[in-house]
Parts: C-alpha cells; sequence; structure tokens
C-alpha cells in the first residue's frame, strides 16, 4: 500500500529542516494574505491562502474576468486585486492567460474545462461562477488541483422565477407570435386564442431557490401547484401549499411544466420520448434552467405531434443555437437568449456576490457558495474558527514527530464532545492539511483534503467520544494520533505505540494539551520545543538563559511530569527559530534525555 513518505532528515535529532515549506493554511499565491499575526489567531481565522511569490508587482492576487460583470463587481475586485476583463476570450486565449491569474470569473459562456486547470500551473485557486448553474467548471478537476469552485445562486432568484412566470404567461396567451404577426401588418386575432392559468396544474420540477419562488408567483395566479424534488424539504412545500409527488405523477398530472434543476448526469436529457409519452396531450413547458435537461430532438418531435402544445425556452444545449435549429425556428416555441438572470437589479446583485465570495476566498474566508467543497453553514465556520486552527496545527505537530524515512499509512482522529451531530469535515480536512503539507510539496484544502489524502495512501479514521454536559461548547478536546511509525521523540508515544498529541482551545486560543501520556499546557502560537528531562530543579533557567543568550524570546514554558523528581515533558514557546547550535546546547544540559523543535 502507498504511503505518506517523511523525509529523512540530515539534522540532529533534535531539530527540524528548515527546508520543510511550511504554508500557512490553503492556497494561492500572495504573501500579503498569506501570513497571518498573533492577533489574527487569537481571533481564531481560517486562512486558506498559502504564500508563494505573486508576479504581481503589487504583491497582490490577479483576477481574470472573462465574461461581462456588473460595474459594482468590479469595483469591489479592484479594491483587493489587479483585475483583467478580457471578454471573448478563445480557449486557447484563455489557457495562455491563466497561470497569470490566482482567480476567474465567468458566466455561462466560458468553459472551465481540465486544459484551463492545468495550464495556471497550479497558481488558479478560485474559479467564480457569475450565476447558479455550474456545469461549464469541470468540478472533478478543481478539485483535483485545489481549486475552490464558487457561484451567486442567490442574487438572480426572484430575476430567473419572474422570468419564467414571464415565458409561462407569454408562451399561454401567444404574446411573441401575435407581436411579431401584427408587426408584420397582420390582424390575425382568431389564430392567437390562448389559454388560461386560473385552475390549471403547475408542476416545478426542481423546488429549490427559484423553483420555489416561481411556485409561489404561480400559487398567486390561481394555479394548483405540484413540484418534483428528491432532495426538498416536504415541510418547506407545504408551508406555500405545494404537495411533493413522484417524476411521474408531476409530468402525467401537469398542464403546464416549468424546469428549475441543474444540468447533472441524473437531469439529462431528464424530457426525452419516454417522458413526453407519459405527459398529457397538449402540455406547455417552459424551461429557464438548462437546455441539456430536455432532449431537444424529442421535444421538436412531441411539438409535431401535439402531445406538447407549446414551449417557451430560455436556454438551450448549445448557446447560442444554430440559425437552422428546429426547435428555436418552430412556431409553437416561444425563445429568449438566455435572459433568467438579466435584469438590472439581478446583474448588480450577481456581479457583488460573486466578487464577494471570490475576494473573501482569496482572502482566506471559506465561502458559504462553495460548490466544490464541503458546505459548512456559516454559523458552523464561525463557532469552529479557532478549533479549524487547533486542527491544523495538531496535525503539524504530529507529523513533525515522525521519524525520517516513516511512512504515515494511518491516522486517526478523536473529537471530544457533547453535541452527537458535530460536523467534522472541516475538522478532518484542516488536520489532513497539517500533515501532509509540512512532507511534501502539496498544497492541501478544504477542497482537494479527502482527494490528497487518498492519493497519498494516507488513512484518516475518526471517531467521536461522546461527552455529558453543556452543548455550549462545541469541543472540549481534539486528539491526533499516527500509528504504525517511529517517533523522533520517544515520550510522543502512547504506551499503544502510536504518536499521539492533544490539544483544546481555551479561551479562544488553541493550546496544546497532551504530548504522549504527558499533560501540558501550551498555546500554539510561534514554535515549541520540546524537552524530555529528569524533574529537578533549574530545570528551566538553564534552557531559558541559552535562548536568551541567542535572543530568542520566550513566550512560555510548561512542564507536565508523571511524578516529582521523575520524568517530565518542558514545553516552551519561542517566537523565533534557535539556531542549531542553540537546540544542541540545550539538548546537551545533562538532565534532558531528548528534545526537539517543532515549527507551527
Amino acid at each position: 500500500m502507498a504511503s505518506l513518505k517523511i523525509p529523512t532528515l540530515k539534522t540532529p535529532s533534535h531539530s527540524l529542516s528548515s527546508k520543510l515549506s511550511l504554508r500557512s493554511a490553503f492556497s494561492a499565491n500572495f504573501p500579503n494574505s498569506a501570513r497571518f499575526s498573533r492577533s489574527q489567531q487569537q481571533r481564531g481565522r481560517v486562512l486558506i491562502i498559502t504564500s508563494a511569490a505573486s508576479s504581481s508587482s503589487s504583491n497582490k492576487p490577479t483576477v481574470l474576468v472573462a465574461e461581462k460583470l456588473g460595474e459594482a463587481g468590479l469595483t469591489l475586485l479592484k479594491e483587493f486585486a489587479d483585475v483583467d476583463c478580457s471578454y471573448n476570450l478563445s480557449p486557447e486565449e484563455l489557457r495562455s492567460k491563466i497561470s497569470l491569474c490566482d482567480a476567474l470569473i465567468v458566466r455561462s459562456g466560458t468553459k472551465v474545462n481540465r486544459a484551463v486547470f492545468e495550464s495556471s500551473g497550479g497558481r488558479l485557486k478560485v474559479v467564480g461562477r457569475a450565476g447558479v448553474g455550474i456545469d461549464n467548471v469541470d468540478l472533478a478537476a478543481a478539485t483535483e488541483y485545489g481549486c475552490l469552485v464558487v457561484n451567486a445562486p442567490t442574487a438572480n432568484t426572484v430575476a430567473a422565477a419572474e422570468h419564467g412566470i414571464a415565458l409561462l404567461a407569454a408562451m399561454a396567451r401567444n404574446v411573441a407570435q401575435a407581436d411579431a404577426s401584427i408587426k408584420s401588418g397582420k390582424w390575425q386575432r382568431n389564430k392567437y386564442v390562448g389559454v388560461s392559468l386560473v385552475g390549471k396544474t403547475l408542476a416545478v420540477l426542481g423546488f429549490g431557490k427559484v423553483g420555489s419562488e416561481v411556485a409561489r408567483r404561480a400559487k398567486g395566479l390561481g394555479m394548483h401547484v405540484i413540484a418534483h424534488d428528491p432532495y426538498a424539504p416536504a415541510e418547506r412545500a407545504r408551508a406555500i401549499g405545494v404537495e411533493l409527488v413522484s417524476f411521474d405523477e408531476a409530468i402525467g398530472a401537469a398542464d403546464f411544466i416549468s424546469m428549475h434543476m441543474p444540468l447533472t448526469p441524473a437531469t439529462s436529457k431528464m424530457l426525452n420520448n419516454e417522458t413526453f409519452a407519459k405527459m398529457k396531450k397538449g402540455v406547455r413547458i417552459v424551461n429557464v434552467a438548462r437546455g441539456g435537461v430536455v432532449d431537444e430532438e424529442a421535444l421538436v418531435r412531441a411539438l409535431d405531434a401535439g402531445i406538447v402544445a407549446q414551449a417557451a425556452l430560455d436556454v438551450f444545449s448549445e448557446e447560442p443555437p444554430k440559425q437552422d435549429n428546429k426547435l428555436v425556428q418552430h412556431e409553437m416555441v416561444t425563445v429568449t437568449p438566455h435572459l433568467g438572470a438579466s435584469t438590472m437589479e439581478a446583474q448588480e446583485g450577481v456581479a457583488i456576490e460573486i466578487a464577494e465570495a471570490v475576494v473573501g476566498a482569496l482572502k482566506g474566508e471559506l465561502a458559504a457558495t462553495a460548490v466544490n467543497a464541503p458546505m459548512v453553514p456559516a454559523e458552523v465556520l464561525l463557532e469552529l474558527k479557532p478549533y479549524v486552527i487547533l486542527a491544523e496545527k495538531l496535525g503539524r505537530l504530529a507529523v513533525q514527530l515522525v521519524a525520517g524515512g516513516s511512512g504515515v499509512k494511518t491516522v486517526k482522529v478523536s473529537y471530544a464532545s457533547s453535541r452527537p451531530d458535530l460536523d467534522t469535515r472541516l475538522l478532518r480536512a484542516m488536520i489532513t492539511k497539517g500533515i501532509i503539507e509540512p512532507i511534501s510539496d502539496v498544497y492541501v484544502n478544504l477542497v482537494n483534503a479527502d482527494y490528497t489524502a487518498k492519493q497519498r495512501g494516507l488513512r484518516i479514521t475518526e471517531e467521536h467520544i461522546h461527552l455529558d454536559g453543556s452543548h455550549e461548547i462545541p469541543l472540549e478536546f481534539i486528539k491526533v494520533q499516527i500509528a504504525d511509525v517511529k517517533s523522533k521523540f520517544a515520550s510522543a508515544t502512547s504506551k499503544s505505540g502510536e504518536i499521539k498529541v492533544e490539544g483544546r482551545v481555551k479561551d479562544g486560543i488553541p493550546h496544546l494539551t497532551k504530548v504522549g501520556s504527558f499533560r501540558v499546557d501550551v498555546s500554539l502560537e510561534g514554535s515549541i520545543i520540546l524537552c524530555r528531562q529528569v524533574d529537578q530543579p533549574g530545570m528551566i533557567g538553564k534552557v531559558g538563559s541559552i535562548l536568551g543568550e541567542e535572543n530568542v524570546n520566550v513566550s512560555f514554558m510548561s512542564v507536565g511530569r508523571v511524578a516529582p523528581r521523575k520524568h517530565a515533558v518542558m514545553a516552551i514557546g519561542v517566537d523565533d527559530q534557535p539556531r542549531k547550535e542553540s537546540l544542541k546546547r540545550i539538548g546537551e544540559v545533562p538532565a534532558i534525555e531528548e528534545s526537539v523543535f517543532l515549527k507551527l
């Protein structure tokens, strides 16, 4: 089995090679964003940016805006980043530009495929989709390359719903056809007799944000609304007077069908020859979702056969559609050029929403609209901030205690909490990050943590230790254990042989509280020197004097012992990395049996 290899270090056992790259949080190329101060750590801020040199002379990240974006969004972006607005790029032009960009913003017309991520050379860290659908972005490739994908799912909800209702009414009353007729000099009142909406059954397929808003408006028009969505809660549907039914029930009972689902393998060509055959004759269909959810050739056949009386379409499998597209040219079809989000208010709202999400991600904040990362609610993010920092630092500590040449295969993480439903996905990702980054050249973030661990043969298991007590504090402690490895600091191993570190959050600050079987109390700031010693007077003074002579500032000291005058572990927090000579002198103090320097 593959394993995560620990490099053999040609340094004394008490020192860690300075060549190890300890990247600060997730990943991008801006040193200004990557480093955080002690005060930021104390606030528990989660950074998802790693430091590397940016090619921008201003050290600002570069954001490529590949499709038109509202001015309000551009203004927000320009306050933080260098913004390159280059519209209508060919695939080749996009690939040539992307290696100079830290973020990319697109609408639905730009294909962000694997070749784009490969061409970025690892620099691209955020793709922002100004809108809801993300079928033009290769999410698997984005995840593999550690690139966060965010969208703007809320700003255009009302606009898309209103457009759906507009198409519904225009189709029912033949507005587009009658308009074209009268402008050609004709007066054909009898030809364009429509149908009423009142009392008709509307089936909403996809009962998310847009679908539910369409349902609300349709109810106001006097329609009977049913819906199908395997993921929608029945309570939310009932709250607005909508009945959730099966797919076959929905399409079989509907006089009108309105499509509001994303394009996925499961929804591709959802309306096809087979499903059209199950519908009422004379059904009318509205699609403001994605063109690919309807088999367009099958829809033409259904229109010609009279199974579908009319269709109103804002989206197409190929955009723009070809001029001779039979569906577009069909007399019983009303079409618009993907205008669902095209209101002045929605355009500005989407621009602001996506700009805020992209800037937030580049700053290191976890976006609530991330689509290829675990969806962690905003309130959970806020509450877990200090524990996220604790998780990463425990991972970093544990892996630095592994002796060079050992292969890390199995990691066990224990969470002690009184909450039975504790969401640990973010914590697991940060532990993975802390373990992998110090011993490899890969960056790890919430997006690619599980993928990266699997690729390196690293198996992370989780244990939830249920505690009685108040649910006010999300976690009492986190424990990280690495099995089947040798330790460069023997005192860090438990009786069963695993390297074990444990920590908790105190007053918002992450603390190391246990190393092996020794209890300590160490604020996880700066770096740490661990010493196992014979417990005797004067040890703190001797080590402190050595560091003082080297002008290394000591921020704290803590001693954990098994019993007076027996063995103890001294943990020393330092603001600066001591010279190897200083660490060697500490290791040569007669009562000190072993020592190790750990960089956080």
